[in-house]
């Protein structure tokens, strides 16, 4: 087994120096991408209209991981009649195929990983890069796998390209950036967890909120997302005394009214840790190769696993 997978990987590895520019073409999409991001999220400061900022990035970039991974769908559907004809003739087991695909796409997707993430992380202005740059990759490995599985049970890439972009549409609008999880409607708050936006969303959330003691919001600016935002300083000073007032706490113009953790629960990011999302995340990886494996061994006439 270990030879097949040997061989398969050299054969898998070959083919891909014959065409770099496929993989070349990948990665600048990707830099062009991540510096656009980086470009128009440019130093997002504290404030509410910066964290409403962030949750925009972070959404469009978890969910640009995913899309850019469906150029990944041709490669089986190329290789189908390949691969039936010589499964057909037990030239070697599915398992080493399914393994030897997994190793050669390993090291393109730690590039396109570390890429993303060093052009954005400095650029936005985040927090925790050692993170950001694991759930970013769990993110690809997780695409990566969920685009491999579908293209071992689509007949056609046209069939294929639709089926992805529907699919991942939907992860996105479940995902709990558009809608929060406990205002999404009973029957559908299971497409929220079968979602793999969802958890390197949350993740990504966590590690950028997760400082009880960093403030979003400080006194008059709880005004900056009311209709109250464009009256004068000094009114909006005399509505916070009058606040303090009728609450019985002082309220400066710099007194903290909204900490990350607040964020996350305005968000409704409370029921996993992000290394529970970050796992979740990997294991969904695992679990669409699994599928992918299982999808080879229906559609072959090899009696080798």
């Amino acid at each position: 087994m270990w030879m097949e997978i040997l061989v398969l990987s050299k054969r898998s590895i070959t083919n891909s120096r014959r065409l770099p520019e496929l993989f070349g073409i990948r990665l600048g999409a990707l830099v062009v991408t991540g510096f656009i991001l980086a470009t128009i999220f440019w130093n997002l400061d504290d404030s509410p209209k910066g964290v409403q900022e962030r949750l925009g990035f972070f959404a469009f970039a978890m969910s640009t991981t995913f899309y850019t991974c469906s150029d990944a769908l041709p490669v089986f559907l190329e290789e189908r009649y390949i691969f039936m004809r010589e499964t057909a003739y037990n030239a070697y087991r599915r398992s080493s195929y399914v393994l030897s695909h997994t190793i050669v796409a390993i090291p393109s997707l730690i590039l396109l990983a570390f890429a993303f993430s060093a052009i954005t992380f400095w650029a936005v202005g985040l927090t925790g890069f050692p993170f950001y740059y694991f759930i970013i990759l769990a993110s690809f490995w997780a695409a990566n796998s969920f685009v491999i599985f579908l293209s071992g049970v689509v007949p056609h890439p046209m069939i294929g390209y639709t089926v992805v972009v529907a699919i991942l549409a939907y992860f996105l609008l479940f995902s709990g950036f558009f809608i929060n999880r406990d205002r999404i409607p009973v029957y559908w708050v299971w497409f929220h967890y079968i979602s793999l936006v969802k958890y390197p969303y949350e993740a990504v959330l966590q590690n950028e909120f997760q400082n009880p003691i960093k403030c979003f919001v400080r006194g008059t600016q709880i005004f900056d997302n009311s209709p109250l935002r464009d009256i004068d300083d000094s009114m909006k000073a005399r509505l916070l005394q009058t606040m303090s007032a009728s609450l019985g706490v002082n309220i400066t113009g710099t007194t903290c009214l909204t900490t990350g953790a607040d964020v996350l629960k305005q968000q409704g990011v409370t029921d996993l840790s992000k290394w529970n999302c970050l796992w979740i995340t990997v294991a969904w990886g695992f679990f669409f190769r699994i599928l992918f494996y299982l999808a080879l061994l229906l559609g072959s006439k090899n009696k080798r696993g």
